[in-house]
């Protein structure tokens, strides 16, 4: 539709006309159940709005993306639907200074995760309903201004089938048939939500006295489908969430406004997580079917607190425009951590902070789309892609710099003014600069320049000088950017000098903190130091930065990696080296040996499993073709070395045990697998749940092993929307052209499957095991993303064109053909090119990897 795609410059023009009053949404949702074996399309949906207009007699437009519009009403007025409705907007004209707008509609059911989105369970056959918004789909499911400086309290009310719970942002009753809700506070449409069927539902509550006396109640709920209820550890959730509470008001000095607080953990979710004020929805894989580590636990409470964090932080004050969405989720994302950290059990947050989230930001900072952190948002596609490595863990990087920059006390400070100033208001860049400004002293606006309105990474190396004695006669920092981002930005930095002790031990015996700026900055403070054998130059991880080393630190890491002792200076050397791997600065293969002498040494569990990723990406991406065979061999049998020697029933043994079986492909290690399977073989201490089972039938699917029969007798065990997910992905993961084609067809020709499946069915697709099944699909990939892209939902279009590019074909005549297809379209939409772009950008750094690590075995 030509006005599905808002505009920036029409969300400005509309909101200097419109004001919002309030909303009543009355949906009906009894047709979800449907009648016999069709499924139902359609829902009801009456929306009165009311709202004034700057300008009496002037025209705007609201909006609606629904198959069907029944009456349109205006001011009592009735309006003819085919002539002001066009699929996704409907006409307004000569407006009055106060005015009121009923619409009545037939909304549509999604099975892509976007509006209100319908899950049938395979299990029981229960029908589940949650609505998914952001940026702009709740006008899939009632009329509205669908913008987030367009603000107003909302009442709903919901028909359900009968036996169902509804659920949405206010407190509920159920009266004569009908979920009356109560009103909220003045929030945006994208975080209004409705969740509705025979959900598993746990309640707890939470209540804080504050120093004037007064005490906050707030009701706690947690729900889940009825399948999942079994796994549901709700008092862990409840925990983390009250610790959460308890630090945002410590930190905050704003009590929770927003009344009741519900966790809903729902099927096939697209996102981690939504922070809809007083029901929050979650992807309900956080919800744990078997054993995981305890990196998984502390992924969830980093989601919960990220979450609740966007309470104060975007449904309290929101941005105005996508341009600013950092200001909730770079904000976020920081407080997810920083909340861990001082709230929780997981004090080592951190860590997983500088080696995961900040690896999502570096690969993200240099691609060719990158931008700054406040970026430039033309539209909602554009606004969708945004959702981003920069946005979230780049801003979040940002402000732990900025934490160091202004002092801890100073931010909080200025989070705490900021709220107060802006409660149930909209925000730019400015207005929180400000408050900083006047709680820190110093100057934002040029902090800001550099730090939030340019893009790229910088590299920060360290230069050492020794005297004729053999100490520190001069330590330096050298700074510098790529051609295309050249901004050196100044730098509040740790560095960290260590030597090894008499026992063989790897520790820091000098720091100093110093501001780094412009090509080269001096430490004074390290002068006379003893000459480390390791410099590392942001110590503690304070900026965001790339970490180089000089060449007497390269050397040590390579022998010595295993002896530091400090597990967040390990974390970030091993971050550091992941990045010489990906600039094609250090061979893969030397990366691949890293991991095989040192990851067994490794005690922090989230670490271990990203270097598990990162060594199976290297296998994948960066080694020499004609290295793989033999890094496959060194990596599958260090792994199973290293699960054969964990300490049985430990969390380290269950990494070395995925890690194994995600890189196993010889016949004797597949039929390790199949005999850990069948119980003819068991490893002590090593549970094969149903989890593990089905990432033991992956790989087993990948190389031939696992045909259909026994992939079919698998869900017959594991007959859940769980276990129907891993049997999709195995069963195209099959080596077969045929399978090949099949999967395809579903995914690209078809709109059958949902988007939970059509994710299953690319990643089964996509095995670098056999790549030459792959080949055929190429040109065909270039010839149909124009079209998938115009025909299907933005969300699946994303998952089509990012997982279906032929990454694994990975030559020279690829890159061409991306090239070529770049070329030929230089008018598709933005947002597709931007996806191809990356793409092809991550296909030509793989082969600069490749060819370093060709080089280097010559």
């Amino acid at each position: 539709m030509p006005g599905e795609n808002l505009t920036r410059d029409e969300a400005r023009e509309r909101a200097a006309l419109l004001s919002v009053d309030g909303y009543e949404v009355s949906l009906d949702l009894r047709s979800a159940v449907g009648d016999g074996d069709e499924e139902p399309r359609t829902f009801r949906s009456v929306t009165t709005i009311r709202f004034r207009c700057a300008e009496p007699g002037a025209s705007s437009f609201a909006d609606l993306v629904a198959p069907g519009v029944t009456a349109v009403s205006l001011n009592g007025r009735d309006l003819d639907p085919g002539a002001v409705f066009d699929g996704s907007r409907i006409l307004l004209e000569d407006l009055a200074a106060d005015n009121e707008l009923v619409v009545d509609a037939q909304c549509a059911y999604s099975r892509t995760g976007e509006g209100m989105h319908r899950f049938v369970d395979p299990e029981d056959g229960e029908v589940y309903l949650y609505t998914q918004y952001e940026p702009a789909d709740s006008r899939r499911v009632f009329a509205n201004f669908e913008q987030p400086d367009l603000k107003a309290p909302f009442r709903f009310e919901v028909r359900a089938p009968e036996g169902w719970t509804v659920w949405s942002n206010g407190a509920g009753e159920l009266a004569d048939g009908v979920w009356r809700f109560a009103e909220t506070k003045p929030i945006s449409t994208y975080i209004t939500c409705v969740t509705a069927g025979p959900y598993h539902y746990v309640t707890d509550s939470y209540s804080r006295t504050f120093a004037d006396g007064t005490t906050l109640r707030i009701p706690l709920g947690a729900l889940c489908r009825k399948g999942l209820a079994p796994y549901f550890d709700s008092d862990d959730v409840f925990l983390v969430t009250k610790q959460g509470l308890d630090f945002f008001h410590d930190h905050f000095d704003y009590p929770y406004p927003f009344g009741k607080y519900d966790q809903a953990f729902v099927p096939e979710y697209n996102l981690g997580a939504m922070e809809n004020p007083g029901l929050v929805t979650f992807r309900e894989e956080y919800i744990f079917r078997g054993k995981v580590t305890q990196a998984s636990y502390e992924a969830r409470a980093n989601v919960i607190l990220h979450e609740m964090a966007h309470m104060w932080f975007g449904d309290l004050v929101t941005m105005v425009w996508w341009d600013d969405l950092w200001l909730k989720e770079s904000f976020a994302d920081f407080m997810g951590t920083f909340g861990n950290v001082g709230a929780t059990r997981f004090t080592d947050a951190w860590i997983t902070f500088a080696n995961r989230r900040k690896a999502w930001a570096y690969r993200a900072d240099q691609l060719p789309s990158t931008h700054p952190i406040t970026a430039d948002i033309r539209d909602l596609q554009d606004a969708k892609l945004n959702f981003d490595g920069i946005t979230y863990a780049k801003g979040a990087s940002v402000l732990k710099q900025l934490v160091a920059y202004v002092g801890q006390d100073a931010f909080l400070e200025g989070a705490r003014r900021y709220f107060k100033r802006n409660a149930y208001g909209n925000t730019r860049l400015g207005d929180l600069l400000s408050v900083l400004e006047e709680t820190s002293g110093r100057d934002m606006a040029s902090w800001a320049r550099s730090w939030l309105q340019t893009a790229g990474v910088n590299s920060l190396t360290p230069q050492v000088l020794l005297d004729a004695q053999g100490r520190v006669a001069e330590l330096a920092v050298l700074q510098d950017a790529a051609e295309s981002h050249p901004e050196l930005r100044p730098h509040r930095v740790a560095i960290g000098l260590y030597r090894r002790t008499a026992d063989g031990a790897l520790e820091r015996y000098a720091r100093a903190e110093a501001d780094v700026e412009g090509p080269r900055t001096v430490v004074a403070e390290l002068a006379g130091a003893q000459a480390p054998e390791l410099v590392l130059v942001n110590d503690d991880d304070l900026t965001y930065c790339k970490i180089r080393f000089d060449d007497t630190s390269l050397q040590t890491l390579r022998a010595h990696l295993g002896d530091l002792t400090d597990p967040l200076a390990r974390a970030l050397c091993w971050s550091a080296l992941w990045n010489l791997t990906r600039d094609a600065l250090l061979p893969a293969r030397d990366f691949v040996d890293l991991v095989l002498r040192f990851a067994g040494r490794e005690s922090d569990i989230g670490v271990l499993q990203m270097l598990h990723a990162w060594a199976d990406s290297a296998l994948v991406n960066y080694v020499a073709p004609q290295w793989r065979e033999t890094g496959e061999r060194l990596l599958t049998d260090g792994a199973l070395t290293e699960l054969r020697s964990a300490e049985p029933g430990s969390e380290h043994q269950l990494a070395w045990a995925r890690f194994f079986a995600s890189v196993a492909s010889a016949p004797a290690d597949l039929q390790l697998l199949k005999d850990l399977l069948e119980g003819t073989e068991e490893i002590e201490g090593l549970v094969v749940d149903q989890e593990l089972r089905w990432a033991f039938l992956e790989p087993l699917a990948a190389h031939g092993v696992a045909d259909e029969k026994m992939l079919a007798a698998e869900l017959a065990r594991d007959d859940t929307a769980s276990g129907k997910r891993h049997q999709v992905r195995c069963l195209a993961a099959r080596p077969s052209a045929a399978v090949k084609a099949q999967a395809w067809a579903q995914v690209v020709e078809s709109d059958a499957l949902s988007n939970a499946l059509v994710e299953a069915t690319i990643a089964g697709f996509a095995q670098p095991s056999r790549r030459e099944l792959l080949a055929p699909y190429t040109q065909k990939y270039f010839a149909v993303i124009d079209r998938v892209w115009s025909e299907r939902s933005i969300q699946i279009g994303m998952d089509v064109v990012r997982g279906l590019f032929p990454a694994l074909q990975d030559s020279q005549e690829t890159l061409d053909a991306a090239d070529a297809w770049l070329s030929a379209h230089e008018k598709a939409a933005p947002a597709l090119r931007r996806l191809v772009l990356e793409a092809r950008d991550d296909l030509a750094r793989a082969l600069r990897g490749q060819a370093c690590d060709a080089a280097a075995g010559a």
